[in-house]
């Protein structure tokens, strides 16, 4: 009787065994829903340069200038080089609310004004449904890796350089060209 019980106690270890197994196999095979649903937009051959008081940083960047691109936004990404960014451009200067919803890495938020200058840098925790504000109307909102803010020096005040953002003359960036700016939709 003993036996028969360790040979039924042994069957049924086997067999879940034997599931376990082929549910791993099949979860790995399996895309998962974050890589499936997050929105990659082309890197811009221009990049985004922070003028900050210990020197200029270069990012490469995607812009989202569209409603369907900046409510994606970096939605479901789970994971972006610590130089790589997306540049948000609204069609006005205007109040902007952004949220982490959906979005499984921290990031730094920063909210720029028409002229390019920086009006807040304010942190986003991983799906997070807290509304994030700079408490005043900007342009343009460029998020980054949490953290890159701080590692680089970037502080309110410091300018933005992109084609992208009006203000995009200055030292080392070409005028900008008004036929080359993004296009925007209108509300």
């Amino acid at each position: 009787m003993a036996h028969r019980n360790r040979l039924t106690a042994g069957a049924i270890c086997a067999v879940m065994a034997v599931i376990v197994a082929s549910g791993a196999y099949f979860y790995s095979q399996t895309p998962s829903a974050a890589d499936s649903r997050a929105m990659v937009l082309p890197v811009d051959p221009a990049p985004l340069v922070a003028v900050t008081k210990s020197g200029d940083r270069s990012f490469s960047i995607e812009v989202a200038d569209n409603e369907a691109e900046r409510e994606a936004g970096l939605m479901f990404r789970e994971q972006m080089t610590d130089n790589h960014g997306m540049l948000f451009v609204f069609e006005a200067t205007r109040e902007v609310n952004f949220w982490m919803k959906n979005t499984p890495m921290p990031l730094d938020l920063i909210f720029v004004g028409q002229d390019g200058k920086i009006r807040a840098i304010k942190q986003g925790e991983p799906q997070s449904e807290a509304v994030i504000s700079p408490g005043e109307p900007v342009r343009f909102v460029l998020e980054l890796k949490a953290g890159t803010a701080a590692r680089d020096g970037i502080e309110n005040g410091d300018l933005l350089r992109h084609p992208a953002i009006g203000t995009a003359s200055g030292p080392g960036m070409p005028p900008a060209d008004k036929g080359d700016t993004p296009s925007v939709e209108s509300d």
